[in-house]
């Protein structure tokens, strides 16, 4: 027996229920699916260019298409599972994403494949902060939904990471089975969700949704200043050609956050709660996580240029070359819980954006004789990074977070994390252009300029999240389930979906 002065441990990480397990798993398949969809369709560009005859542009917005959708309608995706069900949302937006990623198989022209990569990426903004939100408010708080929610946030990074080695071998069969593996894989998953998912409802402890209806003016202006913010971002990579359309879309943009502001500040049922950006732990976490995932995105993607680019290796070498990131599937569910109980979100945060500068700056002096021996440790260093500081940042970003504000949270974080990716990738791609000569291939030197972005922008991340997030509070008494009735007032009756 233990001494009086002597400090008891951590307490234990939850364990969770056979039920609860089958919740989060489906929930957990639908970020995988979203992940590996985005992984395998990058692998697949080349050879759908080829067989469809696209020009470079074209094939360009094939792949702008869904991070335009994702980004622009994610802040309103997150508040709609709110204020209309996050059940309703989650269903609804899967049967989207299942039916155009089938049509994007059947494409038979470039215009074809860029809605339907669009509407694919407008469904995953709105399936992704509704099943994000189910998770916040169906697991109680601390140990238990903080194990949920890294078991979310790997899985959403191990999807990208396999997805590119499914995509290498899919593409092999034929470019068409990247669109129809998805499809396959969301038909399981909303057969599983029909079941499993909890009858939530709306969040019916909202006044404003029955006494004054949907904000369509602010979801108008905040849906068209994130797809134009986007726009501009992801034509960044271009660098100084067509700056007009870049520095447009950017003044554009901001005049409707201008607007988006003006209007959720005299509106009697606002979208968006202004006062939530207030919330300086909140906003730090947001921020952190833009910057660590756009560091991540962009690193990974000069890593495979300098694979396939510099290095020559197939594409299908290259992903499995870099599945050594995706160990934060394995990290993120057995560690990462272990780490956070006993050290708290920040100290873990902060390893992680250590551990990442460490693997970034190793990779800046890479050579072109390096042998895969001495990148591997770099590639699972990064992959230790994702683990230690992704899923800390997302409980971060909804810890405290009142019941009917979940969904704006969720859709808050994966905002600023798709806008992350898309600043990431722009600017390597941008600095990796200007660092090329002139009409010339690309040269070692320039794959080391475009690298220093990623050490750049995770040394932020550092600096942000080192002032401190939120502080842990007392732990809600939770259900020996493991899964919370949702919470709200006991005199509330939730609507049905």
């Amino acid at each position: 027996m233990p001494s009086a002065t002597e400090e008891p441990g951590p307490a234990p990480v939850a364990a969770l229920s056979a039920r609860a397990w089958a919740l989060l798993l489906v929930l957990c398949g639908t970020i995988f699916l979203e992940g590996i969809d985005v992984a395998m369709l990058a692998v697949a560009i080349p050879s759908i260019r080829s067989d469809l005859d696209l020009s470079t542009g074209t094939a360009a917005w094939v792949m702008s298409a869904y991070i335009l959708g994702y980004a622009g309608f994610t802040l309103l995706g997150g508040r709609a599972a709110d204020l209309l069900g996050r059940r309703r949302m989650f269903l609804v937006w899967l049967t989207v994403f299942l039916l155009f990623s089938g049509l994007g198989g059947f494409a038979t022209e470039g215009w074809m494949m860029i809605v339907a990569r669009f509407v694919t990426g407008v469904s995953a903004a709105f399936m992704t902060p509704a099943a994000m939100s189910i998770i916040t408010t169906s697991y109680a708080e601390g140990p238990q939904r903080n194990r949920a929610l890294l078991v979310f946030a790997g899985t959403a990074a191990g999807g990208f990471s396999l997805g590119m080695v499914a995509g290498g071998l899919l593409t092999q069969l034929g470019w068409r089975w990247v669109f129809f593996a998805p499809v396959l894989l969301a038909g399981a998953l909303l057969i599983a969700a029909l079941r499993v998912l909890p009858r939530t409802g709306a969040a019916a402890d909202v006044p404003e949704r029955t006494a004054h209806g949907f904000d369509l003016p602010g979801a108008a202006a905040a849906a068209g200043a994130m797809l134009l913010l986007a726009a501009g971002i992801v034509r960044l990579e271009h660098g100084v050609s067509g700056w007009q359309l870049t520095a447009g879309a950017f003044a554009a943009g901001l005049l409707l956050v201008y607007v988006f502001v003006a209007v959720e500040r005299r509106s009697a049922a606002p979208l968006v709660r202004l006062a939530i950006f207030r919330e300086a732990a909140t906003v730090r976490a947001d921020l952190g996580a833009l910057l660590f995932v756009g560091s991540f995105f962009g690193f990974q993607f000069m890593a495979t240029l300098y694979l396939q680019e510099l290095r020559g290796w197939s594409s299908l070498e290259t992903s499995l070359a870099l599945v050594l990131m995706g160990i934060d599937v394995i990290l993120a569910p057995v560690l990462t819980p272990r780490l956070v109980q006993r050290f708290g979100n920040t100290r873990v945060v902060l390893g992680g954006f250590a551990v990442a500068v460490v693997a970034y700056a190793l990779f800046l002096p890479v050579g072109m004789d390096w042998s895969y021996g001495l990148m591997a440790p770099m590639l699972l260093l990064t992959g230790v990074a994702f683990a230690l500081a992704y899923g800390p940042l997302s409980i971060a970003a909804t810890d405290g977070v009142a019941p009917h504000e979940q969904g704006l949270a969720s859709g808050l974080l994966q905002t600023s994390t798709q806008f992350g990716s898309a600043i990431g990738i722009s600017a390597v791609t941008a600095v990796h252009g200007l660092a090329s000569p002139t009409g010339a291939e690309a040269t070692l030197g320039a794959f080391r300029a475009a690298l220093v972005v990623p050490v750049v922008m995770v040394l932020l991340g550092l600096a942000v999240t080192a002032t401190g997030l939120r502080r842990r509070k007392p732990l809600a008494p939770h259900s020996p389930e493991g899964v919370l009735v949702p919470a709200r007032p006991a005199a509330v009756t939730p609507s049905a979906d």
